[in-house]
């Protein structure tokens, strides 16, 4: 368990990843930071830097042995990172230099940090609200530019921000109501109801928004889940083969190739879409297929995009109608891809929807890669504005929602001040426990213990 109320140990850990390379960071944070540095780093008094100023010099042992030649960044609190004194020292990435180092700090006064707790202390400090932390590890782990530019905006605090608007505004009626409670004798009413229905009625609205953005905000963190779907020998396979340009999948005349689902990641624009390919939907021949053939149902049941794929030379459009009308559901982006479109007779007619194409030939996937990234900038799953990506806030702002709604509830039936009161506090506790204003240790722990070390 972590001392949140002890802040007075200097912390280190190697803030570069494990393992070899050319360049490791040790990092200490603390108010002994820049003391435990100056008993190994001698080339220059670094109490009396400025901060932000880096140092070239020489790492000595116990011995006055040279250990290695490094580069000392100096950062002064309260303007560094954990708003504490903050040294790093770039040394050569040898796994037996990194080890000496960090054993020369820790036989000089600090300890070796947990999982997270140099953003843990840059929250602790006010450097950053809950959010924003978060945001750090979403930044960290972000594998594409949609959820690079996602996770920046989070840190910068475009998000917090505006869940604070709304506290500070249920804030004040929330003081007025307890105010009521101190006068309950003489029977006043300092929150004008009908001010307080419409400032609960633009906050839920405003809740709710923030609610449906978490399917765009969890498909661009996560990579937008697209099944490829069709009957038997439509090409599925042929398509995720040419759209990754590699022959990922067996490919094969034989109806029923497929009989497991394949995934893989394909970028487009920096989004990441993780392509599934699946089994040809018909009556399977022997359990195996009619395995896979379930799997199918429960892949594009749990996706937000569906690829459903068709021999445009084979299925009527009836067929092809029929096979839709089975797969469609609320909120599932479907793409309709005519494939095979080489093979078509002159003057074949096809839908106007429909994307012709030739997965074979390589044919047509500009605009399927065009339809697809559409589909998130300005189509189906698209959404403006703030987009919340994290599970946890979602649950929060769910957990406001039905606070507002109670207390709402409790406006159309004249319910007494003091239990409207109490609908309130658990809306306000509900959003505060998304920027850290509540206090919650057990969430901090579950929080932070996710981090790597040396962040």
């Amino acid at each position: 368990m972590y001392n949140y109320l002890d802040l007075q140990d200097t912390i280190v850990a190697v803030a570069s990843p494990a393992g070899a390379g050319a360049i490791a960071i040790i990092r200490l944070s603390g108010k002994s930071a820049i003391s435990i540095a100056n008993g190994m780093f001698r080339a220059k008094d670094l109490s009396q830097q400025e901060s932000h100023s880096l140092h070239l010099g020489y790492i000595y042992d116990e011995e006055g042995q040279r250990v290695d030649q490094v580069l000392c960044s100096v950062f002064k609190g309260p303007t560094s990172y954990t708003r504490e004194d903050v040294i790093e020292f770039s040394c050569h990435g040898s796994p037996y230099i990194q080890q000496r180092l960090l054993s020369l700090c820790l036989r000089s006064g600090a300890r070796l940090a947990k999982e997270g707790e140099f953003t843990l202390r840059a929250f602790l400090n006010g450097q950053l609200d809950l959010a924003q932390a978060e945001a750090v590890a979403d930044l960290i782990a972000a594998d594409s530019e949609a959820a690079h530019q996602m996770a920046l905006q989070q840190m910068r605090g475009g998000f917090s921000q505006q869940i604070e608007g709304l506290r500070k505004e249920l804030l004040q009626f929330a003081s007025l109501l307890e105010l009521e409670l101190d006068f309950g004798e003489e029977d006043v009413e300092f929150a004008q109801r009908k001010e307080l229905e419409t400032l609960l009625l633009k906050i839920r609205a405003m809740i709710k928004q923030l609610m449906d953005s978490f399917q765009l905000g969890n498909v661009l963190k996560e990579g937008v889940s697209t099944v490829l779907a069709g009957r038997p020998n439509a090409g599925k396979s042929t398509l995720l083969n040419a759209l990754l340009n590699e022959e990922r999948a067996i490919v094969s005349e034989i109806a029923g190739t497929t009989r497991d689902s394949i995934e893989e990641l394909l970028n487009i624009d920096g989004i990441q879409f993780r392509l599934i390919d699946t089994a040809g939907i018909r009556e399977a021949s022997d359990q195996i297929e009619a395995i896979g053939v379930e799997k199918t149902y429960e892949k594009i049941a749990q996706s937000t995009v569906l690829l459903y794929v068709y021999d445009a030379s084979q299925l009527s459009q009836e067929e092809c109608e029929a096979d839709l009308a089975r797969l469609r559901r609320e909120g599932l982006a479907v793409l309709v891809l005519a494939n095979k479109c080489d093979q078509l007779e002159e003057g074949q007619a096809l839908a106007a929807d429909h994307f012709r194409l030739s997965a074979k030939q390589k044919e047509g996937l500009s605009e399927l890669r065009s339809a697809l990234r559409n589909l998130v900038v300005e189509g189906q799953i698209h959404q403006q504005g703030t987009t919340v990506n994290n599970l946890r806030h979602y649950q929060a702002l769910e957990e406001g929602y039905q606070a507002i709604d109670a207390a709402l509830l409790g406006l159309e039936e004249g319910l007494s001040g003091d239990l409207l009161a109490m609908d309130i506090r658990a809306a306000l506790r509900a959003l505060g426990e998304i920027t850290g204003k509540v206090d919650v240790e057990d969430l901090l722990e579950n929080i932070f213990g996710q981090f790597c070390i040396g962040k």
